[in-house]
């Protein structure tokens, strides 16, 4: 399904896109040389929004779900790239062990879960399920849509090692985020790989420093084009010592607010944009797009009400919010079946395996899209997103635009890269 493209046929996006079609071998070459000093984290996805004048990533997660959502036909795209990030990592690996979220019941997460173990069984390896869970004591059988089922198993530590009773895996692949913390029978294993590393997972990892890392590298990849970064860039900046519930750093809060508003305003004068600008306040560390708010002025934080406040004093796992990132809004202008939408694209190692579209009837262009009430879309990737079509009219060819989404989610995965490198408490060991 090609999605309904309002304002993307027209302004600095279709010069953006021109210009990255006739820059693209350039931009492959780039990549090339980047992933030859950078390791890309082993698997994940990004939220990419399309305002028709810029186009960004606004999220990359690192324990990505809705591989589910893909598009079945490219399941062999997702094989091959797993069998080049397992052979790179560990090329005699038999057994993987999956870690997945604890609260495992959610039907669309198990068919996620499914799919990775289809994806990692075809790519040559043994797949079993571990639960970080300390009160499964026996396996327990999850039931799937489809009538089939997965076995989650308790997990056994042995002195270094971590596996299931009479499985010994070469690697562990965690699709758990850490956001309760790091359990300590993940703390010092060194006689396997643990992907991603612990450090990765939301105890530790910031946004903030996600996106100081992507605005290094979209300084360097607009350089390369010739452009202004702040085209695919979301102004993005981070504030502490916050506490919602009893209205502690809002003065700062709004400072910050003030000037992300403050710095799009002329960056829209600058190209003649008609929009209002907006900022997005959400958490520094969390997913799941909990205690998300859209500000369109720096006084409505004056004025939030108890359900607001509450809203943005906790997330996952009851963790409190005390640090936040004040993020410029960027519209979604896509649409499928007159419903929000916007890109979600996977990848594994360095390679894009496919997308969905995350679909929201209830919400608006300005709105965070990852709520309760949204849908699925199988991104219409026709061949791959490596092939696009030079020569076509900028805005016309679907190929071209999911070619733009898959460079732009590399430039997120390829920060996630120089974040993960930045903040490794083990980096010296390899130096």
């Amino acid at each position: 399904m090609v999605p309904h493209l309002v304002t993307a046929l027209n302004g600095p996006i279709k010069e953006l896109e021109q210009r990255i079609l006739e820059s693209l071998p350039a931009i492959e070459r780039w990549f090339r040389l980047e992933w030859m000093e950078h390791t890309p984290p082993f698997y994940s996805s990004v939220d990419v929004r399309n305002a028709g004048f810029k186009l960004v990533p606004v999220d990359t997660n690192l324990f990505p779900g809705g591989f589910n959502n893909l598009n079945p036909d490219l399941l062999p795209l997702s094989v091959q790239a797993a069998m080049a990030a397992i052979e790179k990592i560990c090329p005699e690996a038999k057994n993987l062990l999956l870690i997945p979220e604890n609260h495992t019941r959610n039907s669309f997460y198990l068919q996620h879960l499914q799919t990775l173990v289809r994806i990692f069984t075809q790519a040559g390896l043994n797949v079993r399920l571990g639960s970080l869970d300390e009160s499964l004591t026996a396996p327990a059988s999850l039931a799937l849509p489809d009538g089939g089922s997965l076995a989650l198993e308790p997990l056994v530590r042995k002195r270094g090692r971590l596996g299931l009773k009479d499985f010994d895996p070469c690697t562990i692949l965690l699709n758990n985020d850490l956001s309760a913390g790091i359990p300590s029978v993940l703390e010092g294993l060194h006689e396997q790989y643990l992907l991603p590393p612990l450090h990765a997972g939301w105890t530790l990892r910031r946004k903030s420093r996600h996106f100081q890392a992507y605005e290094e590298v979209a300084k360097k990849f607009a350089k390369l084009l010739g452009m202004d970064p702040w085209l695919i860039n979301p102004l993005t900046v981070g504030v502490q010592g916050l506490d919602f519930a009893e209205g502690q750093g809002m003065e700062a809060l709004k400072d910050q607010v003030d000037q992300v508003l403050t710095k799009t305003r002329r960056k829209y004068k600058e190209y003649g944009i008609q929009e209002k600008p907006f900022a997005i306040v959400k958490p520094d560390a969390g997913t799941y797009g909990m205690g998300i708010m859209t500000v369109r002025d720096a006084k409505e934080l004056e004025e939030l009400n108890r359900r607001c406040k509450n809203k943005m004093s906790v997330i996952k796992d009851g963790q409190p919010v005390h640090e936040v990132i004040v993020q410029e809004g960027v519209v979604t202008h896509e649409r499928v079946n007159e419903a929000v939408a916007e890109p979600v694209v996977c990848m594994m190692d360095r390679y894009v395996v496919g997308g969905f579209y995350r679909v929201h009837a209830d919400r608006a262009a300005d709105e965070n899209l990852n709520a309760p009430g949204a849908s699925y879309v199988p991104l219409a990737f026709a061949q791959s997103t490596q092939l696009p079509r030079p020569g076509e009219t900028p805005g016309a060819s679907a190929p071209n635009r999911f070619y733009m989404y898959g460079v732009i989610a590399r430039l997120g995965m390829l920060a996630a890269s120089y974040e993960l490198e930045a903040t490794d408490p083990e980096a010296e060991v390899y130096a």
